[in-house]
């Protein structure tokens, strides 16, 4: 696996802007028993096809003391569909419950080695991290995953226990890099979507 943050870290700290207007930071989140962080965007089929999930994922969490916080990072030169305005309406569309914020620097998707979109993270109470990776093993066909690692590995932490399977390879597109060549996988399959 290429390098992203390692388990057991502190949540890198950041200051962004969220779709709402307000700022966002790590300490926003002090009262939640775990904490989630996923990078998103929005032009990716795999987080397309994984956002209900992510949705009900929420709305099943929250009233648990899960928050969720979903960063994008791309670069939008190339993506234009992933600029703020267009995350603005996505949430509008999508009727997201959580924070969706802009890392416009990319300095934060850096800090935590984000591989893809979809990719989680999940801190304790401490902000360590337990768990990252995917959500499951389909993200991009809704109804045809077989496995649930996020939510094993929250259930297990809001139970006090250590996540059975505490690292899995995130699935989906590479975050899109300002000033690389962003066509690892086949164009139909990010790129163009």
């Amino acid at each position: 696996m290429a390098f992203t943050l390692t388990l057991g870290s502190k949540a890198p700290d950041f200051n962004l802007i969220g779709t709402d207007g307000r700022r966002y930071s790590p300490a926003d989140f002090k009262d939640a028993k775990v904490l989630v962080i996923v990078f998103a965007c929005n032009h990716c089929p795999y987080v397309i096809g994984s956002e209900e999930r992510i949705i009900r994922f929420h709305a099943d969490y929250a009233p648990r003391g899960v928050a969720l916080a979903a960063i994008n990072s791309n670069e939008t030169e190339q993506h234009p569909q992933d600029s703020f305005e267009n995350m603005q309406k996505r949430v509008k569309e999508k009727g997201f419950k959580f924070p969706y914020l802009r890392d416009e620097t990319q300095e934060v998707a850096l800090a935590y080695g984000a591989l893809r979109t979809p990719h989680f993270y999940v801190f304790d109470t401490d902000r360590r991290l337990r768990y990252t990776g995917r959500m499951d093993d389909n993200p991009r066909q809704p109804g045809q995953e077989t496995t649930q690692e996020l939510r094993d590995a929250v259930d297990a932490m809001l139970a006090g226990r250590t996540p059975r399977v505490s690292m899995t390879n995130p699935i989906g597109c590479n975050v899109k890099w300002r000033g690389k060549e962003n066509h690892w996988m086949p164009p139909e399959a990010c790129d163009l979507v």
